[in-house]
């Protein structure tokens, strides 16, 4: 059991969260898109949250800015979220483009809003978990276009409902956070995707 909810907070690290979206999107997205099309959007999304923010992270580590990617102390947080946001604000402006794709680019806007917030509530001395932060954020984006396309993802919403309690359970094991701290994680992932529903949805 233990080795389960370890592993969980690595599967469903937040870092995972945006590509996760974007995957799903395209796999499930009744939108006509030409495969090249579609791997270049999953390869340039990879490469501006995933690969660059690791690097990114190897390179604070090394420099002992930081000590885990999971950012367990308040103070570790303020260059990776600050860096992560401004690859949000690149993504947005280079990869994707509310005209073509409305649902993708509201869904990073919406990611782009959570991350700010979280880097915010640094300063306050307030310790947000980012895991439910990410799952809260792609939950809501699938079950919004689920309704948008009138899609049958009762399958994959329920993963993510499963995957979203083990992650909070995997959480609380490892004494990463309070539940005050999940529960504010979560409303922060979920609440900027609901705002950003009304102009795509």
């Amino acid at each position: 059991m233990n080795a389960l909810l370890t592993a969980a907070s690595y599967v469903f690290h937040p870092l995972w969260m945006p590509f996760a979206g974007t995957l799903l999107y395209f796999l499930t997205t009744p939108r006509f898109f030409p495969e090249p099309v579609i791997k270049a959007k999953l390869m340039a999304i990879a490469i501006m949250t995933l690969f660059i923010p690791i690097v990114f992270h190897f390179l604070l580590k090394t420099l002992g800015i930081v000590s885990s990617p999971f950012l367990r102390e308040i103070r570790e947080r303020n260059w990776p979220l600050l860096f992560y946001m401004l690859l949000l604000v690149v993504t947005l402006h280079f990869v994707l483009n509310m005209y073509d794709y409305p649902e993708l680019y509201y869904f990073f806007m919406g990611i782009l809003f959570s991350t700010v917030t979280a880097w915010f509530l640094i300063w306050t001395k307030i310790k947000i978990s980012l895991h439910m932060m990410g799952m809260a954020g792609t939950s809501m984006f699938i079950i919004a276009l689920s309704v948008f396309y009138n899609l049958d993802l009762i399958y994959t919403i329920s993963f993510l409902v499963a995957a979203t309690g083990l992650t909070a359970t995997s959480r609380l094991h490892l004494k990463a956070h309070s539940p005050l701290e999940l529960a504010l994680g979560y409303f922060i992932g979920l609440i900027p995707q609901i705002f950003v529903l009304r102009f795509w949805l």
